[in-house]
């Protein structure tokens, strides 16, 4: 078989681009504050001013529930600990 010719990197298939994108990123209190603010907005449509704009509150519950948020895998940040540089 020719050279080049073959199975494309992960990088640059539709499953490379999605796992990128669904990294995990979020650190645990990070995780906890955004579900905790997702509930509480969520909240907004049931109780208090019964007002539509709570549904916002399903971003920051789905992002605490997966553990990643797209914005930060798109602007390259992460809250979750630098695992140490083992080697030389």
């Amino acid at each position: 078989m020719p050279k080049g010719h073959g199975k494309k990197p992960l990088a640059l298939t539709k499953e490379g681009a999605m796992s990128r994108l669904l990294a995990k990123n979020e650190h645990l209190v990070d995780r906890a504050l955004r579900v905790l603010l997702g509930l509480g907005l969520l909240s907004l449509t049931f109780v208090g001013p019964h007002t539509a704009l709570g549904y916002i509150g399903l971003v920051p519950l789905a992002t605490g529930l997966l553990g990643s948020c797209p914005l930060y895998s798109i602007f390259g940040f992460s809250t979750c600990r630098v695992s140490p540089h083992k080697g030389g």
